[in-house]
């Protein structure tokens, strides 16, 4: 049964949105108001970097009440973290009659009314689509580009808005969140296990990516990374039974226009060409694995160019597109550079599967051979740990030392004692000659602060709240630095 529908025309329209300081909320947010809704939100009071992007479009998130949701009230669309039946705001609503949406339900909405294109995948998504953003800018197309995180490129938001040809969203495979949108295009980076108390095998997420795919219309297009198993296995069985669809591979193992023909660093850059675009392509962000999604955005790029201008990526636009990519310089929490403090290089990525914090590791490993990578490490989910342990325990190769905490619970699920942050030590410490735990990651502050020197890179990594950890450490030592120089 259909549920509620967007209105026909935002301007004028009262829309209230609960739990608005989410990043997908806030992103969303932008794009109603840049729509012309009359916005107003509410949300936890803690502060997170989306206070300063609400402010910026006039929305104060206010404490949660009941008495947000007032008669007029046209829609209201909420985080999937509140409960309908629950939440207070929600039982008003539902009281008063108000037509509600979840995020992804409202995004879904907002994907009919574009040309849309979805980016999907276990891995890479949010830079596959801050990348996007970033070239289709470049190549001035009249596009709206929704990413997962901040991006640096997009005023440290997370939505550009450059037109309304277009619309390019990262799309989330959780509970099948993505089958919510309806898109003419979908980049499929990576498919292997993850969310392991929804999905509880690699069949059931495959499964779940296969279905999304389906759902495109006929004609539709699957650009899909051909150097992952997953997602040649999803694009091999979506042609089977949809030989309608063009498939896009790209990648070092692709053939056709968006093989990978080379790819190398040097001098903290790295340097990629393709085969079906001339001259060289660089990158100022570590690793193969970016140069894969820059490929994929490259992809989606050169379609989405040649629609909207009736020809392939070339000549000025190529090159505009070219300088583009190399002043790219990530999101928050993908392998975002906080500083460099006492001659100690701090980063920070959000990166929390085995497979990405491997990927992850090794590029930075290439960008910086002569610094000594010392990480920092809080696996999220005590299901992710339990399913994938020996994967974190080899995962952390190119690292000289690691520091591990306690599993960051998620409120989806309750530990049974099975696996702890120790369990994680333990394996690790059988394989790795350097690893030490600290329950608590402010614990490790002073250790830290002994341990490292100049040359030393320290990065935080996960999904967990360690990354508090290293802001605290490079802002305390930056402090100090700064006091000594004055």
């Amino acid at each position: 049964m259909a549920g509620p529908r967007l209105p026909e025309s935002f301007e004028g329209i009262p829309v209230h949105m609960v739990g608005i300081k989410g990043t997908g909320m806030a992103a969303l947010a932008e794009i109603l108001v840049a729509e012309k809704a009359r916005l107003t939100g509410s949300d936890v009071q803690d502060v997170f970097y989306t206070d300063a992007v609400l402010r910026s479009l006039g929305i104060e998130a206010l404490p949660f009440s009941a008495d947000n949701v007032r008669e007029g009230t046209r829609l209201v669309i909420h985080s999937a973290a509140y409960a309908r039946g629950v939440h207070p705001e929600l039982v008003a609503a539902e009281r008063l009659g108000i037509p509600m949406l979840t995020y992804t339900e409202a995004l879904g909405e907002l994907s009919r009314r574009f040309d849309s294109s979805g980016i999907a995948g276990v891995h890479g998504k949010t830079t596959t689509t801050a990348l996007a953003g970033t070239l289709l800018r470049g190549a001035g197309s009249s596009s709206v580009i929704l990413a997962g995180s901040a991006v640096a490129g997009f005023g440290d938001r997370s939505t550009l808005i450059l037109g309304r040809r277009f619309f390019v969203a990262e799309t989330c495979e959780y509970k099948r969140h993505f089958l919510s949108f309806s898109p003419s295009r979908i980049i499929l980076t990576s498919v292997e296990p993850d969310h392991q108390d929804y999905y509880p095998d690699y069949e059931s997420i495959r499964d779940a990516f296969l279905e999304y795919v389906r759902s495109l219309p006929y004609g539709g297009t699957l650009i899909y990374c051909a150097d992952d198993p997953g997602a040649v296995d999803t694009a091999a069985r979506a042609r089977e039974d949809r030989p309608d669809l063009e498939l896009m591979p790209y990648g070092f193992e692709a053939e056709g226009p968006w093989n990978l023909e080379s790819y190398e660093v040097r001098d903290e850059r790295a340097e990629f060409r393709l085969a079906g675009l001339p001259g060289p392509f660089v990158l100022r962000i570590p690793g193969r694995h970016v140069a894969l999604d820059a490929t994929a955005a490259l992809a989606l790029t050169d379609r989405l160019v040649r629609e909207e201008f009736g020809g392939p990526l070339e000549g000025k636009r190529l090159e505009s597109v070219r300088t583009a990519l190399e002043s790219f310089s990530g999101s928050r929490r993908r392998c975002e550079i906080l500083g460099t403090a006492r001659g100690i290089l701090f980063m920070d990525d959000y990166g929390h599967h085995p497979t990405a914090i491997r990927k992850t590791l090794e590029g930075i490993r290439d960008f910086y051979p002569r610094r000594r990578l010392v990480v920092d490490f809080m696996s999220h989910t005590y299901s992710r740990t339990a399913a994938l342990l020996d994967g974190y325990a080899d995962a952390f190769g190119a690292a000289d030392e690691v520091v591990l905490h306690r599993i960051y619970a998620s409120a989806r699920e309750k530990p049974d004692g099975s696996v702890t942050g120790r369990t994680l030590f333990d394996r690790m410490s059988a394989r790795h000659p350097r690893v030490r735990y600290f329950e608590e990651p402010l614990e490790a502050l002073e250790p830290l602060r002994a341990d490292l020197g100049p040359g030393d890179l320290f990065l935080t990594l996960g999904a967990g709240d360690n990354f508090r950890l290293g802001r605290t450490l490079y802002e305390s030592l930056k402090s100090e630095e700064d006091a000594s120089s004055s």
